[in-house]
């Protein structure tokens, strides 16, 4: 993912609400989420160079969501893929924390990144950047290719989307988190970030939504879950058209 806004035990419906893109290359295949056939119990899209993914739920209720960090000086193809972080925790069953010590332990061996993960009784953030375990607390975040809750003005758009419609009624809460993720209009040059691209793809990496003829948004995906239930629904663009996929679940325990 390249943009992840979540409450986390924030509405009195949801213990977490997920609104999120995912950016990368038209040409990267990718396959849509659905439940893995070598992991049945794990939900998730998946990148089918790596075959790891970036955002998936499981049957038993744990979560876990990764970004990238931005640094063109920290890409290394020989470095193992961040991908692989997700599907290992969903594919596992240690506890959050637990599994975040280990990756702590061989954090040099990827690339900078942004890992969210949880169990529906805890929910943990943790970047390889930054090297701090955190046990989040109940709040309103936005996580994009920077560490968590860096004031991008994506972030802040997004943020600011997530909370509005959460204020709204549960019918319309769906498309309107859908909604709050297509805004595609560059942000302004003053507030753009620097973070080692040039200032034309800071421009272009700049929206909520990204277009370009290479690059962009290839996904957009919501999440709601309780303690009992979970609702994911996927819209896997190709040219501002989508197919939506969508799955509902009760938790296993």
């Amino acid at each position: 993912m390249c943009l992840i806004n979540f409450a986390y035990k924030m509405d009195a419906r949801y213990d977490l609400v997920v609104a999120a893109n995912r950016d990368e290359f038209y040409e990267r295949p990718t396959a849509q989420a659905s439940f893995w056939e070598d992991a049945s119990h794990v939900l998730a899209g998946r990148d089918l160079e790596k075959m790891g993914t970036w955002m998936g739920v499981t049957k038993q209720g744990r979560f876990a969501a990764l970004t990238n960090y931005r640094d063109p000086d920290n890409e290394s193809g020989n470095m193992r893929s961040r991908g692989e972080l997700v599907g290992q925790f969903l594919m596992g069953d240690n506890q959050p924390q637990q599994y975040l010590q280990m990756i702590q332990q061989h954090r040099d061996q990827y690339p900078g990144f942004n890992l969210i993960v949880g169990d529906g009784s805890s929910l943990y953030y943790y970047s390889n950047i930054e090297n701090e375990i955190r046990l989040l607390q109940p709040g309103l975040y936005g996580l994009s290719n920077h560490l968590l809750d860096t004031p991008w003005p994506k972030v802040r758009k997004g943020k600011e989307g997530l909370e509005s419609c959460l204020k709204g009624s549960t019918e319309t809460l769906k498309d309107c988190l859908f909604s709050s993720l297509q805004y595609a209009d560059p942000a302004p040059d003053e507030e753009l970030p620097s973070t080692g691209v040039s200032l034309e793809w800071e421009r272009k990496l700049s929206p909520l939504f990204i277009q370009t003829p290479d690059y962009g948004t290839r996904s957009s995906t919501v999440l709601f879950m309780t303690d009992k239930n979970v609702r994911f629904v996927e819209r896997m663009f190709k040219e501002r058209e989508y197919e939506e996929r969508e799955f509902v679940f009760e938790i296993e325990r």
